[in-house]
Order: C-alpha cells, then sequence, then structure tokens
C-alpha cells in the first residue's frame, strides 16, 4: 500500500502555483498548429501544401512510421488527462480552482497541440492511410495503459519526468532525420514540440525536487520502485486493427531502436539525467531503506551501461540491406514496409 501523500502535495502545492506562469504559456501567445501547417485559404497556402508533400515525400519510411508512432502516442491524450486527474492530492476533488488542476488543464491543453500538428503534417502528406492510424488511436484510448505507478503522485511525476524527457528525444531525433533529407520544415515543428517537451519535464523535475526536500525516504522508495519496473512508455497498448494490445508498439520500438531516435543508450542517459537533478548521490539522513534505494539508485546507470555493451557486443552489424522488413497498416501498399530503413 502506498502512504497517504496528501498533505505533502497539499504542502507543495504553493510552489507549483508560483511556478505555473514559467512552466506554461499564454495561449494567445503561444504557438499553434496552424503556424505550422498550410493556410488553404489562400493561394499561397497550396504553394505550402506542395511542399510540404515534397518534403515528405523524400523521408524515409521509417521515420514516416516513427512520426505516426509519436503522432497515436499524443492523440491520446484524454487517457492521460484522466490518469493525473486521480492522483492523491493532485486531482480535482471539490475545489476545481487548484494549482494542481490548473496545471493538469494547461499541461493537457499545450500537449493537445502536438497531437493535432502531427495528425495534420501527416494527412497533407499523403503517404499515411489515416484511416488505419485513427483506428490504432481510438484503440489506444480505449485499451488506456500501464505506467505501474500506482496513482500515487510520486512514482507519477517520476514517470513522467522521465517520459517528457524520452519524448523530447523522440520529436528531436525524428527532426534531425527529417533535416538530413532536407526537410526543413518539419524539423522546425518537430523542434517546436520537443520545446515543450523540455519544458514540461522541467515542471515534473521540479514537483519532484520539492516533494524530496519534505519526504525525502519516501521518494526515494518510489523511485527505486519505479527504476526496478523500468519505464514504459505510454503507448505500451498500441495495436492495429485486429492485433492483440502491445503487438504494434514492439514494432514500433524496434523500429525506433534501429533508427537511433530512441534507444537502450537514450534510457541509460535519461537516468543519469534524472539522479544528478535531484541530487540523489548527496541525499543525507536517510532511513536504512531509502540509503539502500540511493545505493541502488546510483549504482543502476553502470549497471545498463554495461548490460548494454555486453548486448551490443553480440549483435552483428547489419547494413540498410540486410534489415528485415516490418508491416504497418499505417502506410499505403506500395510502402508498407520499412525496408529502407536509416
Amino acid at each position: 500500500m502506498v502512504p497517504s501523500r496528501l498533505e505533502v502535495m497539499q504542502y507543495v502545492e504553493k510552489f507549483v502555483a508560483e511556478k505555473l506562469p514559467v512552466f506554461l504559456r499564454n495561449p494567445e501567445l503561444n504557438w499553434q498548429p496552424s503556424d505550422y501547417t498550410p493556410d488553404l485559404s489562400t493561394d499561397e497556402g497550396f504553394e505550402a501544401l506542395r511542399e510540404l508533400r515534397e518534403e515528405a515525400s523524400r523521408l524515409p519510411e521509417d521515420a514516416l512510421i516513427i512520426l505516426v508512432g509519436d503522432m497515436i502516442t499524443e492523440e491520446a491524450l484524454p487517457s492521460y488527462a484522466s490518469w493525473i486527474s486521480t492522483l492523491e492530492g493532485v486531482g480535482a476533488t471539490g475545489e476545481p480552482q487548484t494549482a494542481w488542476g490548473a496545471w493538469n488543464r494547461a499541461w493537457c491543453g499545450e500537449e493537445n497541440r502536438h497531437g493535432d500538428l502531427l495528425n495534420r503534417w501527416l494527412y497533407l502528406s499523403g503517404r499515411v492511410n489515416m484511416r488505419e492510424v485513427e483506428v490504432t488511436v481510438q484503440n489506444l484510448i480505449a485499451d488506456g495503459g500501464d505506467t505501474q505507478s500506482e496513482n500515487d503522485p510520486y512514482r507519477t511525476f517520476i514517470y513522467t519526468s522521465f517520459q517528457e524527457v524520452a519524448t523530447r528525444i523522440s520529436h528531436l531525433n525524428v527532426g534531425k532525420l527529417a533535416r538530413t533529407v532536407g526537410a526543413e520544415k518539419l524539423y522546425n515543428l518537430s523542434a517546436k514540440i520537443a520545446g515543450d517537451e523540455h519544458r514540461h519535464a522541467r515542471a515534473y523535475k521540479y514537483f519532484i525536487s520539492k516533494i524530496l526536500e519534505v519526504d525525502t525516504n519516501e521518494t526515494l522508495l518510489a523511485f527505486q520502485d519505479m527504476m526496478k519496473k523500468k519505464i514504459t512508455m505510454p503507448a505500451m497498448y498500441m495495436r492495429e486493427r485486429g492485433e492483440q494490445v502491445g503487438d504494434t508498439f514492439k514494432k514500433f520500438e524496434e523500429v525506433a531502436k534501429r533508427s537511433g531516435v530512441y534507444t537502450g543508450w537514450d534510457y541509460v542517459e535519461i537516468v543519469e539525467q534524472l539522479l544528478a537533478e535531484w541530487d540523489v548521490e548527496h541525499l543525507t539522513d536517510l532511513s536504512p531503506a531509502a540509503a539502500k534505494a540511493q545505493d541502488y539508485l546510483c549504482r543502476l546507470p553502470g549497471r545498463y551501461r554495461t548490460l548494454l555493451e555486453r548486448v551490443q557486443s553480440r549483435q552483428p552489424r547489419k547494413s540498410s540491406t540486410d534489415v528485415e522488413p516490418i508491416a504497418f497498416s499505417w502506410l499505403y501498399p506500395h510502402e508498407v514496409t520499412t525496408s529502407n530503413a536509416l
């Protein structure tokens, strides 16, 4: 059973209220999806559409699949919003105008733009079977997910601290792949989304830093628990038409790994970043259990790196022609595999 977090979350809320103007943007001044997609009410918009489609035609299929998977992940926002709203001391229980409630709603509003923007770009690209993508989105929202955070705000904000950084890496690396083939506009919109994820990661890491100040032992135990379970991405249950829960995510994960968009090395670097952010190594006056958790956490990156090096040394290097094709229903029949991997 998770101990009550109510008193701590109520204490931390006043710091959250002070930081909301830093971690959030005014919707009337913030960028919007229409800023990065053609305005089809003008002749110039149709020329911009032609340029978008020309850029999209140069994008390798692996990069396109990752872009679709990232969009589907972003489009499952209703699941994430409802999940955050159930956390003890964070959810809207009674008084709606709380700092936690304001954060969750505004965070969701900012995140909502990401799915909208990627959805429009993919639709306009002409390379994606949007109906099959939409089936996958609806399946993912219906199936939900399991972050293994037990509706605990400590575990949840450790998870979101990690996940926001991971999402930033994915969007940035897709943008870099786009830039290699001259898709500069796609690079720019990917960088905009990544910028949001970076700011959101700063917010969640700040929440945990304030929780650590007043409940260090329990926060370390929660951190240890999440690392032992391993962080899985929120779209872990992704599935296409007729597939079992999670089948599509496994394929998507493989494409992301082999194209270098998100790998085990990124995972360990995020762990190292969080350990440094929260200065875990130098925390003192710990309970015996928390001291063991501290030791476990500080040793974890080294263990991961050793394991990754062993796995990498055992795997034969493959050229792009050796990569086995992976079929996705998201692409039209003439390009339903990722055989032209990056």
